[in-house]
């Protein structure tokens, strides 16, 4: 493999990450709970930490890779990520060297490095890529990686199984391992050339420079309706993407039932990831080749018709009677998001300046995460006062609103095209 291109080295970014991050999260269920005894409060509070911690960061860490490095910032991120998972898999070593610091205190404190280090790697990869390899090949690229992270992730879950059978928290600290490593690899692969530091801000001071470029950021977000709209909409699928995320597996488990099968409880969600996996790996392929990444209208009727699938896959799960009613409604909303990823990074690139893109890709993941952090126990709550059918309902509605942006998009430029010709 040439490292010296851009392209390839962002697609192995995204292997690697995908690969320690299956490896990490298929089993850690078993991790935190049966090796480190977490109750169901302390697992929400650990997801609501480091989305809090994401919320807190995202927008500081943006501006740092605007202000003076995306490679930096995207290094200094894989050290940190590396840093937290073997924090996270060396916990009851931890606690035994260490003891007047509890177990879940350790845990917090893999949390808060696992937020910080993201928020240095959000944004900034993706920015220095489309900086390095053109704006007209991001989406190409963006679609390939996505292909690849979906190969990482089935040879990720294999891995993870073996590893969770000798030791739940090798797998910590294998996905610990893979980030550093990626970390030293980048340091000597990973080449900027395009990025420009602004010259007169050297004599300003640190503050002053970052305070610039997130205002430059936020004037960008502000001078885009739709792309505030974006911003805002944002909220909504972070709300919904919690809700679904943490009930998908509780529906069908006590809404639905599983076949009566000699198969164990880890086993069917090990085959339903699996097959999601495949299926979106399908569907990415099949989009490389039927849409052309680099026309404006085509990714936003895109993201319209991909969001309308996922919306009506989700309303579907909820009215589910039967099992494969419901499994085929997971699946077809895991394919549909799979497929949408890297085509509304696109969609997003194609709407962003180069000198505030990884500030503003921060500012739009915050949105998601202050969505995650205040929208996802709504929906939990509601499906506590209501049924857990309530709450992926209302995960449903909450992204009609992203349907109206997106149309109004296709329109515009459907319109844009009429009046040119």
């Amino acid at each position: 493999m040439n490292f010296k291109s851009a392209s390839q080295i962002y697609v192995f970014m995204s292997f690697m990450m995908a690969l320690g991050n299956s490896i990490m999260f298929t089993t850690s269920g078993i991790y935190h709970v049966a090796s480190l005894g977490l109750n169901p409060f302390e697992l929400v509070l650990m997801g609501t930490i480091l989305e809090l911690t994401v919320l807190i960061f995202e927008g500081i860490t943006g501006v740092v890779a605007d202000t003076y490095s995306r490679k930096v910032s995207v290094i200094i991120g894989m050290f940190i990520l590396g840093a937290g998972f073997a924090v996270e898999g060396s916990i009851l070593w931890l606690h035994g060297l260490v003891s007047v610091i509890s177990v879940f205190a350790w845990v917090v404190i893999s949390q808060l490095l696992f937020g910080i280090g993201w928020t240095f790697v959000s944004g900034a990869n993706t920015a220095w890529m489309v900086d390095e390899a053109g704006e007209e090949r991001a989406g190409t690229i963006l679609m390939k990686s996505q292909r690849m992270s979906l190969v990482a992730s089935l040879m990720g879950i294999a891995c993870s199984v073996g590893l969770s059978t000798a030791s739940p928290n090798l797998t910590f600290l294998a996905g610990g391992f893979l980030y550093a490593a990626l970390g030293v690899a980048l340091v000597f692969w990973m080449k900027e050339t395009k990025f420009m530091r602004k010259q007169h801000a050297l004599q300003e001071s640190h503050f002053k420079r970052m305070l610039g470029t997130w205002l430059e950021g936020a004037g960008v977000v502000r001078r885009q309706p739709l792309l505030l709209a974006m911003v805002a909409v944002t909220l909504l699928g972070g709300a919904a993407s919690e809700g679904y995320d943490r009930l998908w597996q509780s529906l069908l488990i006590t809404g639905i039932g599983l076949p009566d099968l000699p198969v164990s409880l880890a086993a069917w969600f090990g085959i339903v990831s699996a097959a999601a996996t495949l299926l979106g790996l399908a569907g990415v392929r099949l989009a490389e080749k039927k849409m052309d990444m680099a026309s404006r209208r085509m990714v936003s009727v895109a993201m319209f018709w991909f969001t309308l699938i996922r919306v009506a896959a989700i309303l579907s799960l909820a009215a589910a009677t039967n099992f494969v009613w419901a499994l085929l409604s997971v699946l077809v909303v895991s394919a549909a998001r799979s497929v949408s990823e890297p085509v509304y990074d696109t969609w997003l690139n194609m709407n962003l300046e180069s000198k505030t893109r990884a500030t503003v890709l921060s500012m739009v993941s915050q949105s998601d995460a202050l969505g995650q952090t205040a929208g996802g126990p709504v929906v939990g709550w509601i499906g506590s006062r209501l049924s857990v059918r309530a709450s992926v309902l209302t995960a449903g509605v909450l992204l009609l609103p992203v349907l109206g942006v997106f149309g109004r998009m296709a329109r515009r430029k459907k319109s844009h095209q009429q009046n040119q010709s």
